[in-house]
């Protein structure tokens, strides 16, 4: 039987970010992908036009729903939006005996705003407390922990204040550094440092979902920490190479770039 594993994040209605990558994600990776909604978004290529959040007992019903029934051996976590939500969504997945991967999602790859500056303190007294591994980019390390990243030897920096707030391993995710796409993974014992070509591709909308839902789908395949994160990380670059153009904005990763038939001729990880 597959191995199950819940998606706890916003729908993206242009399909590049959000549920509908994490899903895509699942798929492609050998799991069984479920879904709790936590907001519907009106969001294109070109950006985020409207964000409408659920009730919290909504995500509650949802939740639970799925975990009871099927049950589920890892958890991701994305958009939250508002402090009633993250401390919600923290408290389910403390109570769920499965990793958690929590990518604490504060802007999209447009620039617009997907996390009420009120629910910062949540995310870190609540959410990261309750994550296996959380992932966050240098620009939602600089919103949670002040520390502001600008060369790789800063990454250490970065992980530690992350770190400080109770996740077991932290990924910080250097792709807006110049040069390869560098990121650390570390549990302030462990070092591993993971890198891949940068590849010239702008079309790259939903790469820390898409990323963060592989890590998941690892860990639920029964993968160590490390090296649920390494494979997720070949997955996601071959991904970001496939992008492809789709509006008139910022396309997608191609979240189905290592699936048969047609692969010939594709960019390998």
């Amino acid at each position: 039987m597959k191995p199950a594993v819940l998606t706890v994040a916003g729908s993206d209605s242009g399909g590049g970010a959000g549920i509908q990558a994490d899903l895509k994600t699942m798929l492609a990776l050998g799991v069984h992908g479920m879904s709790v909604v936590t907001a519907v978004t009106a969001q294109n290529s070109l950006g985020v036009q409207g964000v409408w959040e659920l009730p919290a007992e909504a995500v509650r019903a949802q939740y639970r729903s799925v975990v009871d029934d099927v049950g589920v051996r890892a958890v991701k976590t994305g958009m939250l939006s508002s402090a009633v939500l993250v401390d919600t969504v923290a408290e389910l997945i403390a109570g769920t005996d499965a990793p958690a991967v929590v990518d604490p999602v504060g802007v999209s790859k447009h620039g617009d705003p997907l996390l009420a500056a009120s629910a910062l303190d949540s995310v870190r007294t609540g959410l990261l407390p309750a994550a296996t591994v959380a992932t966050p980019n240098l620009d939602e390390v600089a919103q949670l922990t002040g520390v502001q990243v600008e060369s790789e030897d800063q990454l250490r920096d970065a992980a530690a204040a992350v770190l400080a707030y109770g996740p077991r391993w932290v990924l910080i995710k250097g792709g807006h550094l110049p040069g390869d796409a560098v990121d650390l993974l570390t549990d302030g014992t462990e070092e591993h440092w993971l890198r891949a070509p940068r590849h010239d591709n702008r079309h790259t909308h939903g790469t820390g979902c898409t990323l963060a839902s592989a890590i998941a789908s690892q860990l639920a395949h029964g993968r160590s920490v490390p090296d649920a994160v390494k494979a997720a990380k070949r997955y996601v670059t071959g991904a970001i190479a496939a992008g492809f153009a789709l509006g008139g904005g910022i396309g997608p990763v191609d979240h189905g770039w290592d699936l048969s038939p047609g692969r010939a001729g594709r960019p390998s990880a």
